[in-house]
């Protein structure tokens, strides 16, 4: 569907953190293709600028260091500037590492915890005034399998991913009241960036097995969750490759 086609989408504003890239580029043109204003949000600002360009007038960007507190603070009311409103957020930026905790670097778990954790919990915090006082709207977490079921080569990364799916559920229960919804959606391995610390022959084996996927999958999932009638909240989407294992 092209832009300014009428869609499921239409009228609507989504933000997409990690939109420069991989879940969260897919995840932000699905937005687009359905009508929506989407604020594409990354600290890769010319990666941003060039891909809005690219997208049309209703992609704008928007240049936030997740890692930041101080960056974080100023998004929401950037955003608002920008758009007046915000319907959908997609709290989607996160980082891996994976592999033995005795050869592990607890300064690189750090900056994992931080994105994967600390980030969304600021997020959602700086998102929810804005959507309680309209009593509406829709936050999506870019979870994965590993906040299901504890994965053995990355327990670092499970364990954070365990962290936002207690966050989801807890926070759930208290906004539903609000009319507002959140969900995690949990994929498996995705063909993304963050795959770049698997050893290449885990890598070519998981290929060759067909036990990754595609982040279109994970746009198409999102995009299920987020366009359900308002009485229904999908809190966990698990997607799997067919040839994973788990």
């Amino acid at each position: 569907m092209s832009q300014g086609q009428a869609g499921l989408l239409v009228g609507k504003v989504a933000a997409v953190t990690g939109a420069a890239s991989g879940i969260g580029l897919e995840c932000a043109k699905a937005f687009l293709a359905e009508g929506a204003q989407v604020v594409l949000i990354d600290m890769a600002e010319e990666r941003l600028r060039a891909l809005c360009a690219e997208l049309g007038p209703n992609a704008i960007p928007l240049t936030v260091n997740l890692t930041d507190p101080a960056s974080v603070a100023t998004m929401m009311p950037r955003l608002l500037e920008a758009t007046g409103q915000l319907d959908i957020f997609h709290a989607n930026a996160g980082s891996y590492v994976g592999g033995e905790i005795v050869d592990g670097d607890p300064d690189a778990w750090d900056r994992m915890l931080t994105l994967n954790v600390n980030a969304v919990f600021r997020c959602v915090h700086a998102v929810l005034p804005h959507m309680i006082a309209r009593q509406t709207g829709d936050i999506i977490v870019t979870s994965s399998v590993a906040g299901m079921i504890p994965v053995v080569w990355e327990p670092v990364y499970t364990a954070s991913k365990h962290a936002v799916q207690a966050f989801i559920h807890t926070v759930r229960r208290q906004i539903a009241r609000h009319g507002i919804r959140i969900g995690g959606v949990q994929p498996g391995p995705v063909v993304t960036a963050l795959l770049r610390d698997w050893p290449q022959a885990k890598l070519d084996e998981a290929l060759a097995a067909g036990s990754l996927m595609e982040p279109t999958e994970v746009s198409a999932a999102v995009l299920f969750m987020v366009t359900r009638p308002r009485n229904i909240v999908i809190r966990d989407l698990v997607i799997l490759p067919m040839g994973l294992d788990l």
